[in-house]
């Protein structure tokens, strides 16, 4: 399959800016299209291969337009399981902002976890969430977005 074809789909509401600074140069040093999908609008820097989508307000409505635009082999790259398990089902791969690639061998896995946290966060018997995002996530997001577009060109 040509680089051309494939796409990079963006959850663009809570990407850290970090993370789209990489993905706007990866996807200009690789020529790929990048759809950044966000309830609000995003900049993006002026390009042919970088659009800002915006989406209406509501629960899941930009997840559902990248549901409903990915094609297989295309990368997503958000930080939310479900929508990684939706993604992973059309064939195509997630990329969370901390650099887990998610795909058809680990996606269960990584969904049981992620509800079995959501109960245990309901219950009142852990209160926070994950660590801050840091430059050691930043690099081992890079290396992965790397590793995808070698592996895929």
């Amino acid at each position: 399959m040509q680089a051309s074809r494939r796409k990079i789909w963006v959850d663009g509401d809570a990407c850290p800016k970090n993370v789209k600074e990489i993905l706007f140069r990866a996807a200009e040093r690789v020529r790929i299209e990048l759809f950044l999908v966000a309830n609000q609008f995003v900049s993006v820097p002026k390009s042919p291969l970088l659009r800002s989508v915006q989406v209406p307000s509501g629960i899941d409505v930009a997840d559902n337009y990248i549901v409903e635009h990915v094609s297989p082999n295309d990368l997503v790259v958000t930080a939310d399981i479900p929508l990684a398990a939706l993604i992973v089902h059309k064939h195509a791969l997630a990329l969370n902002p901390r650099g887990t690639l998610y795909d058809e061998e680990n996606i269960a896995a990584h969904l049981g976890r992620r509800n079995f946290m959501d109960q245990l966060r309901s219950t009142g018997t852990i209160t926070g969430g994950p660590d801050a995002f840091n430059k050691v996530d930043q690099q081992r997001f890079a290396n992965a977005l790397d590793r995808w577009l070698a592996r895929e060109s």
